[in-house]
Formats: structure tokens, sequence, C-alpha cells
């Protein structure tokens, strides 16, 4: 949601220093832009080039001069002459330089970034330092630099026979730079509280402010632009991780040159230029860093990824003598539009950006999104280090303060570092206006609720997928069903659905209620009273959040149910760090809609009556996550995650029938890899003791449907379920399950053809304990295990994809044509 909600800003909606030159720097003899080389002002102020020579330098005081200079060149002081604005600086080579550079077999930028490499715990703020806390001011624009835009009013032709003819006026040139000559198309403004102890890295929101709204989006706060720590092995900007260019390994991806030597706080810095070896300009990071002649630290880095967009962080240190370290002071992202023809991957690759090449070969005309930039600027102060600190709630990555949307002007002035401009003041009184008069807030509301599944009407979310779906047993089934929201009160619910089978003709409802019981721990205790159907012998873990899916294909195949008639009791609960928690005393009645009889010690049940309580826990170590006034918020998922149920039923209670316990476990591990390809593997397994019906055992997910040929069995594959295996076929009261899944990246067939592989292996053993107990169905267990492996061709036309799967080992099959499965597969991609 986060990537949505950024990128809705960007593509749909500075402040400049007094006094700003721009230029471009080329080599005098080859008449090639030099990519960073160093400019300083009269005042000291310095900037460096760009990739394409290009530089642009500010000052606060009128600048008289400026020098140019690059390793193995020629020095160049330019006078600034009045009303010149942009100068083209040509750098003659030194001859003996040249030899010498020729003549040498080896590269000192090598050396100097082998030996930051070497002393970067030694330098890195959070291995050297116990604890420190600073605060931070962050001010964040979308906007265009209206001298950029010719702001014309043209004409619209269109081809006829006859030749063009004339069809409309088109001002929306001309109606943009209005605007942004007024205003920013977006902006926030953020002051937060950092502390770091114990190896942990907390920021506390104090203020923050979001131009049209009321209450910002807080994923937008927790976006993360580039990384706090230039030594991340795994440097991310933009969300997208890329192998950091002073990573244990980075000789291996990067080529490195020294540019030269410069001044930073009082103390001599190599600049170190790297790129990516790689061919595609979009496909890893660029740039400059700064390493000190000393220590070998990093006292300024410049990251970079050049494409349709071109994506920069900044990273700029002061040095602290008593610690003999460099620490971060201030950050700068900035986006703008690129000027060449290399596609770029942001947000992990969900996201593609296409070039500025059209089909016939030729540039297409600039729009208003090509001069749109976003710049997000943090300074850092009030720094302290090696104090001791206690962290509040640590397992908190970002916290956002009760009253920090509520803080007054005198808040804000106090920490700006400069007043806002009349641009940055009319920003807030334009778009807060806009956004009451466009309802932007219930718009991003409705995308939210959208997204997760629901249709918001007034007071009540009404739930998308309970209003039709496809089983074997029900046929179609009709519904409706949904929870009311805040809207309707923000500590209380009422949910509930009522559904009809058109094939079994019986209407099925579930009707709850819940009361909230702890605001930052989201915490809610409930009721609920359910008559519905349920597959057999299916482990549903409660905790697990289940995504919203246009269509869920599994259920389609299967045709024994069971139907249950409970009561439950649950507390739902976020209180254990790092967890989710449901805990439930639930009262069933069972009858089995399928020829079942259950045999215990010579009784016999047709159906049954299970009393039962049950904790189910979702534990995620690795993910970040942010406490809003509204609840926590898991802002950045990591693996691996590990979900845990224990069901205990309860003897002579409720006319309880049976004595039994289940435990069930599934972890998941997923890895990306910085090629854009990535691995997961899952592990799941289940002991169920006592006295179990077979509805309440475990199945092992089967997808596969009985009939003679492979094309008769075809139908859409599940995400985890055995393709090969069918259904009823294997029943077990002990289980294990292991996937292993590996991604590649979309390989281009057609321009419109683009199809992921997917490689995918199986396997399980299970048993079967007291299989006399359970008559009725014709079954196998998995003591000697089962396999099968496959491929899955995925999105291979608007999100239709193919797989193709085989069993091998003991449960092989004797016809070979019966050991393969054919599945379709869809995927919908939006991107988030």
């Amino acid at each position: 949601m986060k990537h949505f909600c950024l990128l809705l800003f960007f593509f749909t909606f500075s402040i400049q220093a007094q006094f700003q030159l721009n230029g471009i720097v080329k080599e005098s003899t080859a008449n090639k832009p030099l990519a960073f080389a160093t400019i300083t002002a009269a005042d000291g102020a310095t900037t460096i080039s760009d990739v394409d020579g290009k530089f642009s330098i500010f000052s606060k005081n009128s600048i008289a001069f400026f020098d140019v200079s690059y390793i193995g060149h020629f020095k160049t002081t330019v006078p600034v002459l009045k009303e010149k604005n942009y100068y083209a600086v040509f750098l003659t080579p030194k001859r003996d330089d040249l030899k010498e550079v020729f003549i040498s077999n080896k590269n000192p930028a090598l050396a100097i970034i082998k030996q930051a490499i070497e002393n970067k715990n030694k330098n890195n703020p959070q291995l050297r330092l116990k604890t420190f806390e600073f605060k931070s001011y962050n001010k964040l624009i979308v906007s265009a630099n209206p001298d950029s835009l010719k702001g014309e009013i043209d004409s619209v032709f269109i081809e006829k026979s006859i030749g063009k003819t004339f069809s409309k006026i088109d001002s929306s040139a001309y109606k943009f730079k209005e605007i942004v000559s007024k205003q920013h198309l977006f902006q926030t403004e953020k002051v937060s509280q950092y502390q770091f102890g114990n190896q942990k890295l907390k920021e506390t929101i104090l203020g923050t402010k979001m131009a049209g709204f009321k209450q910002p989006i807080y994923e937008i706060l927790a976006f993360n632009l580039q990384s706090f720590s230039v030594y991340d092995s795994r440097y991310e900007l933009f969300e997208t991780k890329y192998n950091s260019p002073i990573a244990n390994d980075a000789l291996n991806d990067y080529n490195y040159k020294l540019l030269d030597t410069i001044a930073i706080d009082g103390r001599r810095s190599y600049m170190i230029y790297f790129k990516n070896k790689k061919k595609s300009k979009a496909s890893g990071l660029e740039g400059v860093l700064y390493i000190d002649q000393s220590n070998f630290a990093v006292s300024k880095a410049i990251m970079r990824i050049k494409g349709v967009l071109d994506i920069s962080g900044i990273h700029e240190f002061q040095y602290i003598p008593q610690e003999e370290i460099w620490f971060p002071i201030r950050k700068t992202f900035k986006i703008v539009k690129g000027k060449n023809d290399d596609d770029i991957k942001i947000l992990g690759g969900t996201v593609q950006f296409e070039g500025d090449v059209e089909k016939d070969f030729k540039a297409r005309k600039k729009t208003a999104s090509d001069f749109t930039y976003l710049l997000s600027k943090t300074d850092n102060f009030d720094i302290q280090y090696n104090t001791p600190i206690k962290i509040k709630q640590s397992y908190i990555s970002v916290e956002i303060k009760g009253d920090a949307i509520n803080k007054p002007e005198r808040f804000w002035d106090s920490y700006r570092k400069d007043s806002l401009d009349i641009r940055s003041q009319k920003t807030y009184l334009a778009l807060d206006s806009i956004a009451v008069k466009r309802r932007i807030a219930s718009r991003i509301r409705f995308g939210r609720k959208i997204i997760n599944g629901f249709l918001p009407l007034g007071f009540f979310d009404m739930d998308l997928r309970k209003i039709i779906s496809y089983n074997n047993y029900e046929g179609f089934r009709l519904g409706f069903g949904g929870i009311t929201n805040d809207q309707f009160l923000k500590n209380f619910r009422i949910e509930g659905y009522s559904a009809y089978g058109t094939k079994d003709g019986n209407f099925k409802y579930n009707a709850g209620l819940s009361a909230r019981v702890g605001k930052l721990s989201d915490s809610w205790i409930g009721i609920s009273y359910t008559d519905d159907v349920r597959e057999i012998a299916n482990t549903l873990y409660v905790v697990e959040k289940r995504p919203f899916k246009l269509y869920d294909p599994r259920p389609i195949n299967i045709s024994t149910f069971y139907n249950y008639v409970s009561w439950k009791a649950s507390l739902k609960t976020q209180i254990i760090p790092k967890t989710e928690s449901i805990w439930t005393l639930n009262r069933s009645e069972i009858e089995p809609k399928f020829n079942y009889v259950y045999n215990l010690n010579g009784k016999l049940y047709s159906n049954y009556i299970m009393t039962t309580a049950m904790v189910s826990l979702q534990w995620s170590p690795f993910s970040d996550y942010m406490q809003t006034p509204t609840g926590r918020v898991e802002v950045e998922k990591r693996f691996p995650k590990f979900t845990f149920q224990f069901t205990q039923s309860l003897p002579k209670v409720l006319d309880n029938d049976f004595e039994f316990s289940k435990i069930d476990f599934k972890t998941e591990f997923e890895k990306k890899y910085l090629n854009g390809q990535k691995t997961n593997l899952l592990f799941e397994a289940g002991y169920a003791i006592g006295d179990v019906p077979l509805t309440h055992l475990y199945n092992t997910s089967p997808n596969n449907i009985t009939k003679e040929t492979i094309i008769q069995r075809i139908t859409f594959a599940g995400k985890n379920s055995f393709e090969t295996m069918y259904f009823n076929e294997f029943f077990s009261n002990e289980f294990v399950y292991f996937q292993f899944k590996h991604g590649f990246n979309r390989v281009t067939i057609f321009k419109k053809v683009k199809p992921s592989l997917v490689l995918v292996s199986r396997m399980a053993w299970g048993n079967l304990q007291k299989p006399e107990q359970h008559a009725g169905l014709n079954y196998k267990t998995l003591n000697e295990g089962y396999f099968e492996s496959g491929i899955e061709l995925n999105q291979i036309f608007k999100g239709l994809g193919l797989t193709a799967f085989y069993r091998y080992g003991p449960n092989q099959l004797p016809q070979l044509e019966d050991n393969i499965a054919v599945k379709l597969s869809y995927v919908l991609n939006l991107g988030l």
C-alpha cells in the first residue's frame, strides 16, 4: 500500500538557493563529458558533476568565480559573468599523468576500496558506538521548476485523408506551469528522534504534517527512500536493494576509479568513482565514495541509479574527533526524469518504467511528468553518543506519537533550518483545500479497502470474498457479508455473512460481535456463531491473513466437506512483541457430508460434538513494525516467519465427545537476490494425538481430480498444494511437508509474452495410527513419502500461465499419464 500511495503522489501531482549556476564539464581533446568532476565556488560551496558531466552549484552569496578539477587534468578557474547562468567548462588532460596511468598495472582505487572494506566495522557508527541518539528534520516535496516549463498553449491536430485538421486547444502545459509557479505538487514534513542501543535502531516521530491530509498516510512516513547506513552490505535505494560498493564481495560487481582528493571537515578524502560491471545502465548502483585518507571511513557518499528515472541518494557526515568516527548529519534523496532509454525497475522490481522512445524510434513529446521531481532532505542535530539510553518498545522500528499530527506552528518553526518560502506555505493551503474538495482522503481509504478485499459502503465494509465462489459440493456459492468500520464505532465491530449453495441447496451464515480492549496492542475480544461447511482434514491457521484473490482455484475441485455449527469466544492481540495471536474457546456440532463413520471403542459416530481451546500465533522476529495511533503495522516483511497452532479438546465440557491434542507448525523463508531471482522455502508439520475423526486429520493439500486423461484433469493450480495428488488419496495424523521454489526473471519472447519460470519441488511423509477407526473412504498413508516436481510458466499473457508437474517415488502410479498434472495459473499483478 505504501508503494501505491507514494507513486500516486509522484505521478499525479525546492527550496532554491538565492544564487545558482549550471553547466557541463567536458574533456577538451575528446569533447566527452567528465563525470564527477569537482566544482568549488569562491565561498567554499562544492558539488560534483553527474554522470553526464552536468552540474548545478548553489550559494547563499553571490558567486564571483568557481574552480573545476578532475584527476589527471589541469585545474581551471572560471570567472562568473553577469546574466550568464550556464557554463561549458573544458579541462585539458595532463600528458604525464596519462602516461603514468598507462604504464601502471595497478589501480590505486582498488587498494583504497580494499582498505575501506577491511576497516568498515571500525568505522560503522552502529558497530563502533555503544549508543547514540539524535533528532532529525525531514522535508519531502514533489514539485517542478517553473523555469524549465514552456507553458505554451498548443493546438492539437488530427490526421485525415485530406491532411491535418484542427481538433482542440491543449492548455495542460500552461496550467501546469501556473500551478507549480505558486506551489509544490505535494509536501510533507517530519521531526523524529532516533535512538540506537543494543544493536537496535528506533525512530520516534515527534511531529508530522502532510499537505492535504488531517491524518497523514502513515505508510508514507515509513517509506524507506535510502538506507540509514552506507555500511549496509545491501544498500537500499527507493525500496530496492543493491550490493553495496563496500560490501565484502563488492569487487566482483563494481569497477572503481580514483577521481580526486578533497577536504571535508578539515580532513583529506579520496574521491572514488564506482560503477557496476553490468552492461545495462539501470542494473546497479554507480556514484562516488569519499574515503578518509587516514582511517578509510566514508566521509560522504553519492549513490545513484540512472535510467528512465534518475534516482540519487546522498549521505553527508561530520567527523567526531573524540571517537575518531564520521557520523551521519544529512541525507538527500531525489528522483528526476532521466534522459536515456534504459528501462529501470524500482520498488524491488514490481514497477518498471519505459523509456523515451516510441515505436517508430522517435523521441516522444515531453509531458509534465518529465519535469516533475521528488526531493527529500533530512538534517540530523542534537547528536549524543555513548550515553545511557533506555529505548521503550525497542522491537518497534518506527513509532508515531499520539499528538504528532497536532503540533502547533511554533513547534515546526523551532525545528526548521529555514522558514517556509511562499511556495511551501501556499502548498499547505492549496492542497488542504483540494483534498477537502476532491475527498482525496476518502478515495485513498477506498483504495486501501479494495486492495484488502473490502468494498466500503458508508459505515460497513462489504467482503468481496463472500460474493461468489465455486466448489464441487455447494456448486456456485452466492453470498453477502462484511464488517462495520470506524465510521460506525472505533472500538466495537459487528460482522457476519450469509451464503447459499446452488448445488447443495442450503444456506450458511455467520454473525459476530467484538470490542477493542487494548489500543496499542490492537487487542479485541469477540463472540460469534457460525453454521457453515469446511473441507475435511484441511489445516487452517486462524492467525494467518488471507490475501485477497479474485478467485481461489483450489476449492473448485473439492467434493468432501463437513458441516459445523459452532459458538466461539476469541481474543485477538499483538501484545507479545513481533507476534499476532488468536486465542479461542469453541463448541462445534460436526456432521460429515460424505460417507463416513468414526468407530471409537465400538461406538459409531456419524456426527459428534467437539469442545476445544486453541491458540494460533505467528511470530515474525526479523520484520520491522510501525506503531501508529491507530494500531501496529508490519512495514518491512522479513523472513523467516513462524506460525504455531495448538488445539486441545476439553473433556466433559459442553458435551464434548473426544479427547485429543493437535500441534501444527509452519515456517516460511524467502530470499530475493540482487539479480531479481527469488527462492522460497516452506516447511510444515502437524501432529494429532488422541481420538481424532478423519474430518480433523491432515490431507496434505491435494489438488488433482480423478479423471482418466491429462486434458480432463486440467484445472487451476494452487499455491502450495500437491498438483499430482488426488483428493482424499492420503490421510495422516502426523506429517511433515517441504516445498522448494525458485523463480527466475521474466523472459521476453514477444513484446507482450513475458513468462516467468519457477522451478518447484514438493515432498511429504506421514503416518496414520488406528486406521481401522475410519470407515467409509478408501485412502492410503504417506509412510513411504510423496514426491513431485515441476515447472511453472506464470504470466505468459495477461496474467495467465501454465504449469506442469510429475509424480515420482514410492507412491508413483503404474500408468505414466496418471503421474502428470498440467494446470493453468493466474497472477494478478497490481504493482504493489
